[in-house]
């Protein structure tokens, strides 16, 4: 009914050997995810710290910064300098976008059951979210 193939697929041959390039595990593919959402979660904060400097986001970013190094296996994360203030202030989309990181965060660091980064992303989302209260109240 149907002739055999009788040369090798075209894909097989243009790919060559799988041993051509690096696998990482899922593992390590949810590190490098992790490590992302908190570093973009650490940029958020640090332009935070420029408009409206706080000991706590002192605090959550030197925390967001340590978690991004054990992830990167010890590379500090490159870091805003607080003294440089955005072009435009906007606290209220700044928390907004953190919110959403850190969710984003939380849902990698569950996936892959890290503890002190879920904790951590779960504390942000609530911090983020409470900043964000009286403002929606007020505009709403």
């Amino acid at each position: 009914m149907y002739e055999p193939i009788r040369s090798k697929s075209v894909h097989s041959t243009m790919a060559g050997s799988t041993t051509d390039f690096p696998h990482r595990t899922r593992d390590e593919e949810l590190d490098i995810q992790l490590a992302g959402h908190l570093a973009a979660l650490l940029a958020v904060t640090d332009e935070l710290r420029a408009l409206t400097p706080d000991t706590g986001l002192d605090i959550a970013a030197d925390r967001l910064g340590e978690q991004v190094a054990r992830l990167r296996g010890g590379r500090a994360p490159v870091r805003l300098h607080v003294a440089a203030t955005p072009t435009e202030p906007r606290p209220a989309a700044l928390h907004r976008r953190a919110h959403t990181l850190a969710a984003r965060a939380l849902v990698v660091a569950a996936s892959r059951a890290d503890t002190a980064a879920a904790i951590l992303s779960a504390e942000r989302m609530d911090a983020h979210s409470a900043a964000l209260e009286p403002r929606e109240l007020a505009a709403g």
